[in-house]
């Protein structure tokens, strides 16, 4: 018994210390890209005071896939956004409900598949996939990136930003 409740002591212990504290940005170790999610970007305090790029994908986008294993493998582009941006997944199609600069986005129902409320919000209406919004460091619309991007294509448009 007592060696039972040593482990779980144990493993409660490396689970606490391995979370993220909500609002607070933690670079990865590995040297892959520090992707957050939708909702721990609209929570992140930014005190570091960096922009955004938002990756806006759906699961069914084939350039989307060849983006995440070919450019956003580089690891030029890597320094380039994780020294600069607070980098964001953002399924264009996911079912959550969304609360980003004080408005609530739900997902709409439609088409094939539907879209979430935020997607064209974040895209200024223009829906193409793969598209990146990237926004000042209040989350402010900045620029709308639309298409595959090979790595030095979209060095070049951030590098113009900052």
């Amino acid at each position: 018994m007592k060696r039972t409740s040593t482990l779980c002591m144990i493993a409660l212990v490396l689970v606490i210390t391995s979370c993220k504290n909500p609002g607070e940005y933690q670079k990865n170790t590995d040297g892959s890209l520090t992707w957050l999610s939708i909702d721990e970007a609209s929570q992140l305090k930014n005190t570091d005071n960096k922009l955004y790029f938002v990756d806006v994908y759906t699961s069914w986008c084939k350039w989307c896939k060849v983006m995440d294993q070919q450019t956003f493998t580089d690891p030029t582009v890597i320094q380039l956004l994780d020294d600069n941006f607070h980098v964001v997944k953002f399924n264009a199609e996911q079912t959550d409900i969304v609360n980003w600069n004080g408005q609530e986005y739900i997902y709409k129902a439609g088409g094939r598949k539907g879209i979430h409320g935020l997607a064209p919000k974040l895209l200024n209406g223009r829906l193409s996939y793969p598209s990146f919004a990237v926004l000042d460091k209040d989350r402010n619309p900045i620029k709308i990136i639309i298409g595959y991007k090979k790595p030095e294509q979209l060095m070049k448009e951030l590098q113009g930003l900052l």
